[in-house]
């Protein structure tokens, strides 16, 4: 992608099956959870560089000692800091005394992070602060063991003004205005009613409160707990949990926006982000793997136990289709064949758009995500050719000669990697002054194969999301090599929609492509359509969202989709640039056929899998309006 946008996160869960007695003599260390927790993190720094953190929980501790580490750093190499600060701890011993390295229960007693419940996550602060504090994962302490509740996850609620009028009405006063305080708090004071009732229970029974102690702990229901803390929530989520006492849970939204992928042997059940993780820390199949269903959650009792419960009824699966184009790791196999796909439904709107001319159009991509959709284009092209050439040689009724022989044989695509980034460059931007200068000097190109004056470039872009990098920089680097025309093309349909899920994309006058829209509307004196529609969305913004439908898609009605894509054409061409410039999207139906299992489009269609996305656009909608450049959830 072009235009950077930034993920909200990633998480990993791993709970050990056996004591670390097990680890310490199959695999030669007591620190193999941390060891595993540590690859699985940095195999999915794709999904966080803002930040990062660790937890861990100790099963089974005398009371007065200390069971919960947490660790949290932020900044780019949060992940390495972290794991430098837990190992500095082992360090120590290893230098007074190296043989109780190999002591597992002395490590467990007396060093930090030797637990045997282990969760991480990376962060990315899409909106505001970027603190300590902002960093999963979070902490909710008390005396009683089985009331401690830590919790990270990668999440967005739409209605987090609802949910925190709810915990106000409990009678609580959160610190912060913010999702992950609601959730924390709401799984918490379900958390402490559960342990009442169970408290209650017990005592009639006449139990000491030591032994009520251990009983909530053996009996706590977690998806009772889940299912009345998730009973409002409106948004996409993958949220893990661990209670003090070592009951763990990893929960997904009922509409399966977020991610969650699990495995479980004899020895360990693990849970992240992203599959190939998994595959690559414990080299294992990808038929191993699952994924947790929409509306379940996989719970991990202190016993160890293993079930995976339904907490919401499922809605229809609306799972993130921007994480299979972007965001996700492409070394995921269903990824790779998906991107490679995209670009390959690309290639008849490609060949139309240069009268199938391919002696004189080079084709290229943007580095680097849009690599995979690329190779599937490769493919459509170069099957095109064979179909040709085919066609030629077997619709001739007389001898062919030699020389037209050799000049249908000789019909061959050109592809080259045109544009190269010089990621160097990017830590010199930092004064305002100088920063277009410098952006228009972070890609480099390939000279000598675009034929000066007769060529058509195409570029392969992932997604066409601001338009801002190819204005200040990339068209006018292409432009340099003298291209006749330039065609851009995005693998993804035109994002014209914010996200309220999890990914940066809030504002709608960030979008080149509503940024278009209002372009026409305006040129064709139609501006009572964005009157109208502004006064729709503020006559119902205190309906439930229940009642409330996506108004914003009326700006967008009027024309179609090759209307808004030659004035997107025209916004992103700078005035120097000579080349005529082209801009071609992906059509929403082959986004469907190549991830029919990731069907969520609603930042490309408007269609969003929860009441509450549509009061976020509308309001996103106002904000544009009235000026206000802030998020709308």
């Amino acid at each position: 992608m072009s235009d950077q946008i930034k993920h909200e996160c990633g998480v990993v869960l791993i709970r050990l099956l056996k004591p670390l007695t097990y680890y310490q003599e199959k695999y030669g260390t007591s620190l193999y959870g941390l060891n595993k927790l540590y690859l699985l993190m940095e195999k999915q720094h794709n999904r966080g560089q803002d930040g990062a953190g660790i937890a861990t929980i100790k099963l089974d501790v005398k009371p007065g000692n200390r069971y919960i580490s947490r660790y949290r750093s932020t900044g780019a190499n949060a992940v390495a800091e972290i794991f430098e600060y837990v190992q500095n701890k082992f360090a120590d011993v290893q230098k007074t005394n190296p043989e109780l390295l190999k002591d597992a229960v002395w490590l467990k007693e007396h060093i930090s992070f030797t637990g045997e419940v282990l969760m991480g996550h990376l962060r990315y602060g899409t909106h505001g602060k970027n603190s300590i504090e902002s960093c999963h994962p979070f902490l909710r302490q008390n005396n009683w063991m089985t009331r401690n509740l830590v919790i990270s996850g990668n999440f967005n609620m739409t209605n987090v003004d609802e949910l925190l009028e709810q915990l106000f009405e409990l009678g609580q006063h959160p610190k912060e205005r913010a999702d992950t305080v609601t959730v924390l708090e709401k799984i918490g004071h379900f958390l402490d009613t559960e342990n009442q009732e169970l408290f209650d229970e017990f005592n009639k029974k006449g139990f000491s409160n030591a032994q009520i102690s251990h009983e909530i702990a053996d009996n706590l229901d977690v998806t009772k707990i889940l299912r009345r803390s998730a009973k409002s929530w409106d948004g996409g989520y993958t949220i893990s949990g661990i209670f003090g006492h070592g009951d763990a849970f990893v929960m997904r939204d009922p509409a399966g926006i977020r991610p969650a992928f699990y495995y479980i042997d004899d020895e360990i059940v693990v849970v992240t982000s992203e599959r190939p993780a998994i595959q690559t820390a414990f080299n294992v199949p990808l038929e191993s793997i699952k994924e947790i269903k929409p509306g379940h959650a996989l719970i991990i009792k202190k016993n160890g136990k293993i079930s995976e419960e339904q907490f919401r009824e499922p809605d229809v699966q609306k799972s993130c289709s921007f994480e299979r184009i972007y965001f996700s790791r492409g070394s995921d196999a269903s990824i790779y064949r998906e991107r490679k796909q995209l670009g390959r439904l690309l290639c008849k709107q490609l060949l139309n758009s240069v009268d199938n001319d391919l002696k004189n159009t080079v084709f290229s991509y943007v580095p680097n995500t849009a690599e995979v959709a690329f190779y599937g284009m490769v493919e459509g092209i170069n099957k095109y050719v064979k179909t040709l050439q085919k066609e030629i040689l077997l619709k001739r009724k007389d001898k062919i000669s030699d020389e037209e022989l050799e000049s249908v044989l000789n019909i061959a695509p050109r592809f080259e990697k045109i544009a190269i980034k010089d990621v160097k460059l990017r830590t010199f931007i930092t004064q305002d002054a100088d920063r277009q200068d410098m952006v228009a000097h972070v890609y480099d190109t390939t000279y000598g194969v675009v034929k000066r004056g007769s060529d058509t470039l195409i570029v392969l872009d992932d997604s066409i999301v601001r338009g801002t990098t190819l204005k200040q920089s990339i068209l006018k680097i292409l432009d340099r090599l003298g291209p006749k025309r330039i065609i851009v093309v995005s693998s993804a349909p035109q994002i014209r929609y914010p996200d309220c899920y999890g990914i940066d994309m809030s504002r709608l006058g960030e979008f080149v492509a509503f940024e278009a829209a209002i372009a026409l509307l305006k040129e064709n004196g139609m501006d009572q359509v964005i009157k109208s529609t502004y006064q729709k969305c503020v006559a119902t913004q205190y309906l439930e969202k229940e009642e409330t439908d996506n108004y914003i898609k009326a700006i967008y009605e009027p024309f179609s989709d090759q209307q808004i894509s030659d004035k997107i054409a025209s916004i992103i061409t700078p005035k120097e640039v000579e080349a005529k410039v082209d801009v071609i999207y992906q059509t929403l139906d082959n986004l469907h056929i190549a991830c029919p299992h990731h069907l969520g489009d609603w930042y490309f269609s408007g269609n969003y899998p929860t009441k509450g996305g549509n009061k976020v656009v509308n309001r996103a909608f106002m904000n544009w309006v009235e000026g206000k450049n802030q998020r709308a959830y």
